[in-house]
Parts: C-alpha cells; sequence; structure tokens
C-alpha cells in the first residue's frame, strides 16, 4: 500500500496471523488442501524447524513459498477471503477509525496483495507483506521483501512512523508471536494477543479474550468492569479439572487403558477440529469443543488441549505410580483454580509474565497442594504445588500443559 503523507496520529500496528486471522489457518489448513500429501508435509517440515529455530524465518518461507508455484493470484485470494476473522475485529477496527486512529497491518508470512486485500476490508491505512513473485497473473513461487529480512519489520515500521510524523512513543503494536520482536519497541505500548513466551515477557499488556480488550488498554474505550467468567470458561476449566479422575481411573483398568483412552479422546479432538475447518461437526466432540474454545480459538486448531492430552499421558507412562497420580491431581485441580482466581480478582500481575496474577498463582498452590495430598504426603504435596507454581509463572517456549505435570512428577521422583 502506498504511503501517503498526513497529520500527526496515533498509530497502532497489528501483526496479521493470531491476532487477525486464525493462526496458520491459511498456509497450513487452506492452501494446503490444493496440494498433494508430500507438498504438504514440506509445509510442516519446514515450518517445524523454524520454531524449533534451526533455520530462519526467511530460509522457512523460501521453502514453504516453492510448493505454490503454479497457482493464480486471483484463486489465492479468493481462498484468503473465505478464511474468517477473528472475533470483534471488525468493530475494533471501525472504534479505531473513528477515534483517528492509523492503523498498519505487516505480516511477514503472507503476500502483499493478500495483506493489502485484508486492509482494504478493515479499512486499515497501511498495509505490508511479503513480495510473492508473479507472471502474468501465475505465482513462481520466488519470494523477497523488506519483512523476511532480519529486522525487516522495523525498518517498515519505521517508515511508517516517518510519514505519520509520530514516534515511538505514540505507537501501540499488538503481536503474538516472537517474529515481532523487532517492532517490540521499548517506547511504543505492546500488547501480547494470546501470545508466545517472548511476547509475553516484552509485553506491557497480555490478552487472552477478544480483540476489543485492547480498546480500553489505549483509551479508544472506559477500562471494563471487574471481570466474570464466561459460560466457555467455566466450561473449559471443569474439563482440565477432570484430569483429576485420571489417577483413580488408572487404579481401576490400569495405566496402558487408560493411555489408549487418552489417545483415542485426542485422535477424536483432533478429527472434531479438521471438520471444524471445513464447517462440519462431529456428533458430541464438536459440541464439547465448541462450548470450551475460547473466542480466539473459534475459527483456529486450538492446541491446547493436545498438549494437556500429552502431558497427562506422558507422566502417567514414565514416572512412578504415586509421583505421577500426585503430579497429575495437582496439575488438573491447580491449573484450574489458578485460571478461575485469575481471570475474576487477579489484580497483581507478574513483571516478567503479564498474562499471569499472584492471586492466580496462590490460588492454584493451595488447590494443588490439596490435590497432591490424596496420594502422598504433606511435605510432598507441598513439593508438587510448589514446582508446578513455579513452573506456571514462567513464560516458557513449550505449552505448560506440558511442562507442569512432567516437572512436578520428575520433582517427586527425585525427592522419594
Amino acid at each position: 500500500m502506498a504511503l501517503v503523507h498526513g497529520e500527526k496520529r496515533r498509530v497502532i500496528v497489528f501483526d496479521v496471523e493470531g491476532v487477525l486471522i486464525p493462526k496458520n489457518r491459511y498456509l497450513l489448513f487452506e492452501i494446503s488442501k490444493r496440494l498433494n500429501f508430500l507438498q504438504f508435509l514440506r509445509i510442516v517440515f519446514y515450518g517445524i524447524l523454524y520454531e524449533l529455530g534451526l533455520i530462519s524465518l526467511k530460509a522457512a518461507l523460501k521453502k514453504v513459498f516453492k510448493v505454490f508455484r503454479g497457482f493464480r493470484v486471483e484463486e489465492l485470494l479468493q481462498v484468503f477471503r473465505r478464511i474468517p476473522l477473528m472475533p470483534n475485529v471488525g468493530e475494533v477496527f471501525e472504534k479505531l477509525k473513528r477515534e483517528g486512529w492509523k492503523t498498519a497491518l505487516i505480516s511477514s508470512g503472507l503476500p502483499t496483495f493478500v495483506v493489502e486485500d485484508l486492509a482494504s476490508r478493515l479499512k486499515a491505512d497501511y498495509a505490508f507483506g511479503l513480495d510473492l513473485e508473479t507472471r502474468d497473473g501465475i505465482v513462481t513461487g520466488e519470494i523477497s521483501g523488506e519483512v523476511i529480512e532480519h529486522q525487516g519489520k522495523l525498518l517498515v515500521l519505521k517508515r511508517i512512523l516517518e510519514v505519520e510524523g509520530g514516534s515511538p512513543e505514540k505507537l501501540v503494536v499488538v503481536a503474538d508471536d516472537r517474529n515481532n520482536a523487532p517492532i517490540l519497541l521499548p517506547e511504543a505500548l505492546k500488547v501480547g494477543y494470546n501470545p508466545d513466551f517472548l511476547v509475553r515477557v516484552k509485553a506491557d499488556h497480555v490478552v487472552t479474550g477478544s480483540l476489543v480488550e485492547v480498546l480500553p488498554l489505549i483509551g479508544v474505550e472506559k477500562p471494563r468492569k471487574e471481570a466474570s467468567l464466561s459460560k466457555s470458561t467455566v466450561f473449559r476449566e471443569a474439563i482440565h479439572a477432570c484430569g483429576f479422575t485420571v489417577p483413580f481411573l488408572s487404579s481401576l483398568v490400569g495405566n496402558y487403558a487408560v493411555a489408549l483412552l487418552i489417545i483415542a479422546v485426542t485422535f477424536l479432538y483432533v478429527a472434531s477440529e479438521a471438520a471444524m475447518m471445513e464447517g462440519k461437526r462431529v456428533p458430541i466432540i464438536s459440541w464439547i469443543v465448541h462450548n470450551a474454545a475460547t473466542k480466539a480459538e473459534i475459527h483456529e486448531f486450538a492446541t491446547a488441549p493436545v498438549f494437556f492430552a500429552l502431558g497427562i499421558l506422558f507422566t502417567l507412562l514414565l514416572f512412578p505410580i504415586s509421583a505421577s497420580n500426585a503430579a497429575i491431581a495437582t496439575f488438573a485441580l491447580g491449573d484450574s483454580a489458578a485460571a478461575i482466581v485469575g481471570k475474576t480478582i487477579g489484580r497483581k500481575r507478574l513483571s516478567f509474565n503479564k498474562g499471569k496474577t499472584l492471586e492466580g498463582l496462590a490460588a492454584g498452590l493451595f488447590a494443588g497442594f490439596l490435590a497432591a495430598l490424596v496420594y502422598v504426603n504433606p511435605l510432598k504435596a507441598l513439593a508438587a504445588a510448589a514446582t508446578a507454581t513455579i513452573v506456571e509463572s514462567l513464560p516458557l517456549p513449550i505449552s505448560d500443559n506440558l511442562t507442569i505435570p512432567l516437572t512436578t512428577a520428575l520433582v517427586l521422583t527425585l525427592i522419594a
């Protein structure tokens, strides 16, 4: 999108994938339907290498976009337009426009013509993506552009600020993952939206619900009243707490039978999420998933339940019975208590992890201690609850649904 000079105004920059549209939905779930299995595996393979930090984003994207050689530009646009926006995105942009904000979309994973199409729909002022080479409307598979270079997003951001005549102090950045680290400037107001570990550390605020929660943080709306638990949150945490029953089931039918049950339920969940991407439903499972999902998870593949199942599964199979039982119980009840209390009365946020509160962690410590007492003595129960609470508080690169039960079980095994 061409840069045009304008008066000084506040500027808000949005990452696109994971903030405005469901994360990985475009390349991984929509475009991949038009690829063969080996091409799909290629995308997944290089995506994993990037996530593990083994190759750069630029290297990964160059390999991935080779797969799309021969696609028509209009075909890619049509697929993109079918992807639903994250909840309340349109409402957020309308209110920002009314209040005189300048809005910018910056993506390093989507072609510029795709980002510009989204910007046109949202009436955003700037749109930047990677340059996908085309000939006669046909994609060649070659990519280039500032946004895929090291510090590339920062260069783009500086150009926007130069045009707007603004300074970083008047800038707001809304992002979800570490690829946006260069634009998380110290002077800017930084909002992590369902953020990964690095953004959690750098963010001034963390939002995990609807995107409209960003508006009070930047003065577009008045601060909202005390938070109340939604039905989906209660249902979700109730399911989480049901993990407490796993040790009881294991004592009745054995670890391997329970492990098979967990694997079966996980496959059903994955099937339900895949069906959801196609607008279809799996009886019962889809109803449960829909009622437990957050607004941000409604249109994307939510991995938290998979990690939850794997955390319990590995803990059950890898550690002695007393340690695994206490760890699973601590994780199931402690984590649920922390989430509920943190969302309702949590006020004192951790300086190194804005998504967690002292009140929530204290509730998790207490509930986890009581849960562990069912299987171990008070000293070990306290060790289990303390370990789970410490791991819960840390902004780690791995899902805490994995790290909490496994680390807790390991500590209990070492002190046995």
